[in-house]
């Protein structure tokens, strides 16, 4: 098992204490499998889904950060699970992709020019020996306000977006696939979103969306 993916990094800095907390809250009657799930509803839906707040300086991106607000966008959920996963002992990585969202709010569509969001954040966790990819980003709240069905994870299939509204129409599609990764690739991150949306840089290191 390469032990990069139960390491602690900068980024996955799930030695704080905090991190220890919140999983041993979930872990202490279940199974590998019921825990991978667990974590993955926990992370889910605690964590409102906000796309608009991107922060791309290393300081601001360590997964421990995000028990101070309540909201992350997909990259900030995804680095959050991965830390409780190798917390709790699960190998986990980092997945990247272009994505093309169909039914992207006015607002998000207005600040980027395209409906195509990059880099989208996954999550790829060991579970009885098997890799398995699970995307906590959208909150059930977010889900509901889009008409969309949650995005469910049973710990044995890929669970990556919801494909169709309740309606049948077009939800997500997965454009490109840019690997996984045992640590947060910043300077793979901050070069696409620069490449997608030059404008929205301001040479602070954060993306200048309002909340």
């Amino acid at each position: 098992m390469p032990d990069q993916y139960l390491a602690p990094t900068h980024f996955f800095d799930f030695e704080a204490p905090a991190f220890t907390a919140f999983v041993e809250k979930l872990a202490d009657r279940f199974s590998e499998k019921q825990l991978a799930i667990s974590l993955y509803m926990a992370v889910r839906d605690r964590f409102d889904y906000v796309p608009f707040d991107i922060r791309l300086k290393k300081e601001e991106l360590r997964s421990s950060l995000l028990f101070n607000r309540t909201y992350g966008h997909c990259i900030d959920k995804a680095t959050f699970l991965i830390s409780c996963y190798r917390n709790a002992g699960l190998p986990a990585r980092l997945g990247l992709a272009k994505v093309r969202n169909h039914v992207g709010t006015e607002r998000l569509e207005k600040l980027l020019g395209t409906n195509i969001l990059v880099p989208h954040g996954y999550v790829e966790v060991q579970v009885g020996g098997k890799w398995v990819k699970c995307t906590p980003a959208f909150d059930l709240k977010f889900c509901e306000k889009l008409g969309v069905a949650p995005l469910d994870f049973n710990g044995e299939e890929d669970s990556i977006f919801q494909a169709y509204d309740r309606e049948g129409a077009d939800f997500m599609e997965y454009m490109e696939d840019y690997g996984v990764f045992g640590d947060v690739p910043l300077d793979l991150i901050i070069k696409l979103m620069r490449e997608y949306y030059p404008r929205f840089f301001d040479g602070t290191g954060i993306v200048t969306w309002e909340v």
